[in-house]
């Protein structure tokens, strides 16, 4: 069936081989040699029809588990929060949803003020001086971070803890590689770095030391603590943190911080299966020239309104190549007004009682989980993450596997990226679980195991 509104025509097609002097298709292709052409038929379905191929999406679609269908304890990154309804109707506007980059001030004043305002929530919550437009999500901005400080410091060597995020590792060892970084990683104690081991790494030829707080275990960190350790040598402190904690805990700035980043997933972003998420990124006054990715500013015209504009965009699109701190050339302009509709509909009371409620529904699981046959491996103050042990020999993937059966998202098997953590589990408990659910949880877990 030929839809009109289908682009191609043969026409078309004839149209265009007769511009270009080609006399078929085949002729595109011509300077690729036979002997490593496909000449086969490629194993796809035969071509369907409009109701039938909405029924395979459909029973594709519904082989996802959602948090629609399954009660999830998985978080590792991504989290079930709860999403303001509110929220959803904002971003749909065709003003938000269609806008591009936002080249032309004048025409893009509603645009540039939604990523102005994302400016100011992220400094406000981070306390630090300036943040950027947002970038692609939190472990991009991790690699970035080192790359400023390596820049800032003139010194090519990177500290992180392994209780960073292993992705957000993985994606600063392949950044660290082209910039000529050199990466250390320093072991945990409890549950958190070891800090012992960190003030005997770090040394004048240290660029800065990456934590995350909450960390990948979602342990607290002492920042306090390690913060003097850092400076004693002119090391640059990088921060990863999860905004929504910062409802209870000291901002970053307040202890320190140089350079704070982190996902903005938890503030009204949907984990959508994976993805896409928003990146933040802020720093202290005297790195803000150095600030990857695109600035909003805001400024008066020549009748004293209030306008805004791109500023201090030291990208590579913008200035020479050599010249620019990173080749991030653009941002998550929608995601970054979810978190703004988030943090403006819930406010500072609304961001500290979700904050709350997540400490303390996953502390209450947690101790439910250490009054069975489950353990607690680390004993350090915790966010809305935790670790179990589970006996000895558990196939953590077959328990996970009966758990969905049971109508739960299980969670992260932490030997996957830690081999001296075998058969411990991490889980997520955030403000949308009720006591049923986590009671539910940790019967049929023990049942498992």
């Amino acid at each position: 069936m030929k839809h009109r509104y289908l682009p191609m025509t043969d026409q078309d097609q004839a149209d265009m081989l007769a511009v270009i002097g080609a006399k078929s298709i085949e002729d595109l292709f011509v300077d690729i040699p036979a002997a490593i052409r496909y000449n086969g038929v490629l194993p796809m379905s035969e071509r369907m029809s409009e109701p039938e191929l909405l029924k395979h999406m459909r029973a594709l679609s519904d082989r996802n588990a959602d948090f629609d269908r399954y009660t999830s304890f998985l978080g590792a990154g991504l989290y079930d929060h709860h999403i303001p309804v509110v929220l959803n109707h904002v971003i749909s506007r065709s003003e938000f949803y269609t806008a591009y980059t936002p080249y032309q001030p004048e025409i893009s004043q509603g645009e540039l003020q939604a990523i102005f305002e994302f400016q100011s929530y992220i400094c406000e919550l981070t306390g630090m001086k300036v943040a950027n437009a947002s970038m692609y999500d939190g472990s991009t901005a991790l690699a970035e971070a080192a790359a400023l400080a390596s820049g800032a410091t003139k010194r090519s060597k990177i500290i992180v803890s392994r209780a960073v995020h292993p992705e957000a590792r993985e994606i600063l060892l392949t950044s660290a590689h082209g910039l000529g970084l050199e990466i250390i990683e320093i072991g945990c104690v409890n549950g958190v770095t070891d800090q012992a081991a960190l003030a005997a790494a770090i040394t004048d030829e240290t660029a800065a030391v990456l934590l995350q707080s909450p960390n990948f275990f979602g342990c607290i960190e002492d920042v306090k603590a390690i913060e003097p350790k850092v400076h004693q040598h002119k090391a640059l402190l990088v921060m990863s943190v999860n905004p929504l904690s910062l409802g209870l805990l000291e901002s970053p700035g307040g202890i320190g911080a140089d350079i704070v980043v982190g996902d903005a997933q938890p503030l009204g972003i949907p984990a959508s299966l994976g993805g896409p998420t928003c990146g933040f990124f802020a720093v202290s006054e005297p790195l803000m020239r150095r600030i990857p990715g695109r600035i909003v500013g805001q400024t008066v015209d020549k009748d004293g309104k209030r306008g805004f504009v791109l500023t201090l965009q030291a990208r590579e699109q913008h200035i020479r190549r050599e010249k620019a701190t990173s080749n991030i050339c653009s941002n998550q302009a929608l995601l970054a007004l979810c978190a703004s509709v988030y943090m403006s509909t819930m406010g500072k009371a609304g961001m500290q009682e979700a904050a709350l409620l997540n400490v303390r529904k996953s502390h209450y699981a947690a101790d439910r989980a250490a009054k069975g046959s489950l353990s607690l491996p680390f004993s350090a103050p915790f966010f809305n993450e935790f670790v179990v042990q589970l006996p000895e020999g558990t196939d953590i993937n077959a328990v996970n596997r009966r758990l969905l059966a049971a109508g739960f998202i299980g969670g992260y098997d932490l030997g996957a990226a830690y081999p001296e953590l075998q058969g411990c589990m991490l889980i997520a408990v955030t403000e949308r679980r009720t006591k049923e659910e986590i009671d539910r949880f940790i019967d049929e877990l023990e049942a498992i195991v």
